[in-house]
C-alpha cells in the first residue's frame, strides 16, 4: 500500500498497477461530466475509487452504495496540470463513446492503493441449494414415509431439484425456491410434462416448496394439481440428521 496526504496526488498511470490495485482518494474536488448530458459537481469533500477493472466512481458521504457520477469500463485516464492552477490535478477519465469525466482536485487528504486479489463472491446462507440439501436429508417436512430418490434428478430440459416416493410409492417431483413466483411453476409443469412420458415413474406429482409463495404462483400451481409446500429455513436448519441416529 501507499499513501499520500496534504499535496498533489501522485502521476496516476505510473504509478497504478491496472488490473491488480483499487485506488482510493479523499480529496476536495469538482467534477464535469460531458457527454450526451452535462453535469456538474461543485468543489466538495470526496471519495474518489478507482478500480481494479477500470472503473471510476466518486461518492459523497450519503446515497448508500450509489456514486454521485461514475464511468463504467472500458475508459481510459489521463492526469495532467488544470489549466490555470498549477496546483490543482485535472483527471480526464474517457471512454469509448467519447464521453469524459473531468475531475479537478483541489487539495488531497489521502491517497492509498491496494491489492485486493480474487473476490470469492457473495454466498448467501438460505439459498435454494442450501435449501435443497436440506430438505433432501428432512423429505419427511413433505410427507410421512417419504423417501428421497435423487438430488438433481436429471431431465432432457434440466435436472430436478429433488425426485422422491411418498408414502404409497408414487414418484414426486420437488422444485424449491427461496421465493416461489409463477416462473418456478411453469419450470416445475415442464418437467412433470416430461417425467409422466416415462412408463418407469409415472404418474409424477409436484411439489412446489419455497420459503415464501407469492399468491398469482400458489393459485396456478394449485390450478395444475401441484402442491404448494412453505419451508422454514430456521427450522430445518435446527433439525438433527436423521441418519445420525442409532435407532
Amino acid at each position: 500500500m501507499r499513501a499520500h496526504a496534504n499535496g498533489a496526488p501522485p502521476n496516476f498511470v505510473s504509478q497504478h498497477r491496472y488490473g491488480y490495485e483499487v485506488r482510493i482518494l479523499v480529496a476536495n474536488c469538482s467534477v464535469d461530466y460531458v457527454g450526451r448530458l452535462t453535469a456538474h459537481l461543485p468543489a466538495a469533500q470526496r471519495v474518489i475509487m478507482v478500480k481494479a477493472d477500470g472503473s471510476v466512481l466518486i461518492h459523497s458521504d450519503g446515497g448508500s452504495y450509489k456514486p454521485l457520477n461514475w464511468m463504467s469500463p472500458p475508459c481510459s485516464l489521463r492526469e495532467k496540470d488544470a489549466e490555470g492552477q498549477a496546483d490543482h490535478a485535472l483527471w480526464i477519465v474517457e471512454n469509448k463513446a467519447g464521453e469524459q469525466l473531468r475531475i479537478t482536485i483541489h487539495e488531497v487528504q489521502h491517497d492509498s492503493a491496494h491489492e485486493l486479489g480474487v473476490d470469492p463472491g457473495l454466498q448467501k446462507d438460505g439459498v435454494e441449494a442450501h435449501l435443497q440439501a436440506l430438505l433432501a436429508t428432512h423429505v419427511n417436512v413433505l410427507g410421512d414415509d417419504w423417501t428421497l430418490v435423487r438430488r438433481e434428478f436429471p431431465t432432457a430440459i434440466g435436472p430436478v431439484d429433488l425426485m422422491c416416493r411418498n408414502a404409497h410409492g408414487g414418484s414426486v417431483a420437488v422444485e424449491i425456491k427461496r421465493r416461489g413466483e409463477i416462473d418456478g411453476v411453469e419450470q416445475l409443469t415442464r418437467y412433470l410434462e416430461l417425467l409422466n412420458r416415462d412408463p418407469l415413474l409415472a404418474p409424477v406429482s409436484g411439489v412446489f416448496a419455497a420459503q415464501e409463495i407469492k399468491p398469482q404462483a400458489r393459485t396456478l400451481a394449485e390450478d395444475r394439481g401441484i402442491r404448494c409446500v412453505v419451508l422454514d429455513y430456521e427450522a430445518l436448519k435446527g433439525t438433527a440428521d436423521p441418519s445420525l441416529r442409532l435407532f
